[in-house]
């Protein structure tokens, strides 16, 4: 990271290289998503067949390769018209306060904001720079969703219906009944890849969230309350809770996501906690499998369960590019309704264009129709500090298998909060 923000501080030297390139009938777009490129290289014929405007689309994969080619670009500064930022809030804050991302606020006002009313607020949030950041960059929007993304649960309806449960659970009572109910017969309750500590992290959030409330939890971020506190040792016992036998994965701990994946796919277990992407891999794993999704069910039924969510995928207009109109109407176009249902068809990702939900597979409208209950890091005001965040994921993981207790863990957690405030100060 640190490499990172010490060569994007050194573009301003470069600020006058370059020539400036004259308007052309052409516009060019790089992205690193190989999943996509068919489906964009299509839409990009599509659209030079309408406007008679060609756009180039330009493949650079993997992801970390995309970056560093676009951190070059920009030092030679020779950006492409349409590209992508793949790195934190703040990276994406050091890109505009060098004059590399136009601000797209007039253009999403236009029309009394019928472009900016047609996205998710949710992935519109991931691009928006509010008044007052921590970044002091300019209030307004630098960036346009192309598609969106969420965490959810999702159940198998065939193992619910063999354990005689008519629908799948909306409070988490409801969930430890059903599982429960499960283990009679013989069928483990919930898989999820908590091997990888971001999806503790995530599963962890959504109940932080729903048990005591966003301004408790960035309370706690900013070191005025305590993981000891009663609040978030209710937190920590949902995990020792659904430790109870039948209801997770044998070695749960110890999954990748890809094995959590798999596991839901073969019907091994009844429930999982997975984010949309799921809806490719199942139909490639298990094409017959009959599930549905649901949101994780509440302790708190006084508070909406918030889950993560936001943008999936963003791009970014170059604010040196003369053809920076051609851009916009292109990204216009992209986002429209018609384009954005192709998109969704083709490479079953949610739609960031609320209008395009009727037309996509139910399963995926099913995952995007809660997007106003989504939430994300990289939208909140405060962040906890990674090593917080490790010792609470790894505090959790300990619970599950049995190792702490939730008090020995918030204690834990608590002395290293402690001493990373110490160090702040």
């Amino acid at each position: 990271m640190k490499k990172i923000v010490i060569i994007l501080l050194g573009v301003l030297i470069f600020c006058g290289c370059g020539k400036p390139r004259e308007p052309l009938n052409t516009i060019t777009l790089w992205h690193w998503m190989t999943d996509r490129d068919p489906a964009l290289q299509e839409l990009a014929r599509r659209y030079a067949k309408q406007t008679g405007v060609k756009v180039q689309v330009e493949l650079y994969a993997p992801s970390d390769t995309y970056t560093q080619r676009i951190i070059a670009a920009a030092q030679a500064r020779v950006l492409p018209d349409i590209y992508g930022i793949l790195d934190k809030k703040e990276i994406f804050a050091s890109f505009i306060d060098n004059g590399f991302v136009a601000d797209l606020s007039p253009y999403f006002k236009k029309d009394n904001g019928a472009w900016e009313k047609s996205f998710f607020a949710q992935a519109l949030d991931v691009n928006r720079f509010p008044q007052g950041n921590i970044y002091k960059i300019p209030p307004g929007i630098y960036g346009v969703p192309i598609d969106v993304t969420n965490i959810q649960m999702l159940y198998n309806k065939n193992l619910l219906k063999k354990a005689g449960i008519a629908r799948p659970p909306l409070t988490f009572d409801e969930f430890m009944a059903d599982v429960a109910a499960l283990h009679r017969v013989g069928v483990t309750g919930f898989v999820s890849g908590w091997g990888e500590m971001w999806m503790v992290d995530c599963f962890a959030s959504n109940y932080a969230f729903n048990i005591m409330g966003e301004e408790k939890v960035m309370a706690t971020f900013r070191g005025e309350l305590a993981y000891t506190s009663g609040e978030w040792l209710k937190v920590l016992r949902v995990f020792q809770t659904m430790a109870a036998p039948g209801v997770l994965a044998e070695g749960i701990v110890t999954k990748t996501n890809k094995d959590a994946e798999q596991a839901f796919a073969l019907e091994r277990a009844a429930f999982a906690f997975n984010g949309y992407w799921c809806v490719n891999v199942y139909n490639q794993m298990n094409p017959k499998l009959a599930y549905g999704v649901m949101m994780p069910p509440v302790i708190n039924s006084e508070r909406p369960m918030k889950i993560w969510g936001g943008a999936g995928s963003s791009f970014v207009v170059n604010n040196h590019s003369p053809n920076k109109e051609q851009a916009v109407a292109f990204l216009k176009w992209l986002t429209a309704k018609e384009q954005q249902t192709f998109l969704s068809q083709a490479t079953l990702n949610l739609p960031a264009n609320r209008a395009a939900l009727s037309d996509i597979p139910p399963v995926l409208a099913d995952f995007a129709k809660v997007m106003d209950q989504t939430t994300h890091p990289t939208i909140w005001p405060y962040n906890e500090h990674p090593l917080v965040t490790e010792a609470l994921d790894r505090g959790l993981q300990s619970i599950v298998i049995g190792e702490k207790t939730p008090q020995q863990v918030a204690q834990e957690v608590q002395a290293v909060k402690v001493r990373v405030m110490a160090k702040k100060k």
